[in-house]
Formats: C-alpha cells, structure tokens, sequence
C-alpha cells in the first residue's frame, strides 16, 4: 500500500513540474511575441527599411528557443515515470521536431548576426571616394 501511495504521489509531483515547466515555457514565448511586437511597432514607425526589423527577428528568435528548450524540458518530465513504449516513441519525434527548430532558430540567429556584424564593419568604413584612403 505504502509503494502505490509513493508512486501516486511522485506521480502527482511530476505532473506538477510538467506543468510548471509548460508555463514557464509558454510564458517565455508569449513574453517574447510581446516584446517582439512592440519592437516592431517602435521599428517600423522610426525606420521604414527591412533591415530595421533583423533585430526584431532575433529577438524574438532568442524568446522561441528558449520556450522550446522549456517544452522540451517538460515532454522529458512527463515521460520519467514508467513511460510505454509509445510514450518513449512520442517523445522522440517531440523531441526530435523541438530540436530541429531549435537547431534552425539557432542557425538563423547566427546568421543574421553574422550579416548584422558585417554590414556595421561596412558602414564603419570611410567612403571609397574619400582621399588618401586605402583599401
């Protein structure tokens, strides 16, 4: 009796942190949209070219991974207890879906990075035209 009552209590802890996990990870997304929007907004009304929303992107590029690594986080959760075989196998393509995002998210990040960097390294150069400058 006293083993069912352990498991039923473990069981009900982890359900607790699954779904805290979940929150927080939902939280972190909308946040992210939120603040995302309104740097938009703020973009869109100072500066009217596209290169003005590649921060906006990041941002909230930044805001998704991390509420994906948090569901992630909470999909594990729910399968530590005596998971089935099928909870093993949906938790792998979850997995696996919520990685490939990630993995991405992430590569596009670097990216846009990579060209922010360069295209401020260029603005930072004097004009061609300008004497005495060589390049």
């Amino acid at each position: 009796m006293d083993e069912v009552l352990g498991e039923a209590w473990l069981a009900d802890a982890v359900d607790l942190l699954v779904r805290l996990v979940e929150a927080a990870g939902a939280i972190v997304i909308f946040v992210g949209a939120v603040v995302a929007f309104c740097w938009f907004v703020v973009a869109a009304v100072r500066e009217r070219n596209s290169a003005a929303f590649v921060p906006v992107r990041l941002g909230l590029g930044r805001f998704l991974a991390l509420g994906l690594e948090f569901q992630l986080a909470s999909d594990i959760l729910r399968t530590a207890i005596a998971p089935t075989l099928r909870e093993i196998g949906e938790l792998a393509a979850i997995a696996a879906i919520r990685t490939a995002l990630n993995y991405f998210l992430s590569r596009e990040i670097r990216e846009e990075r990579a060209e922010l960097a360069a295209e401020r390294k260029t603005a930072d150069l004097p004009p061609a035209d300008e004497p005495g400058v060589a390049r």
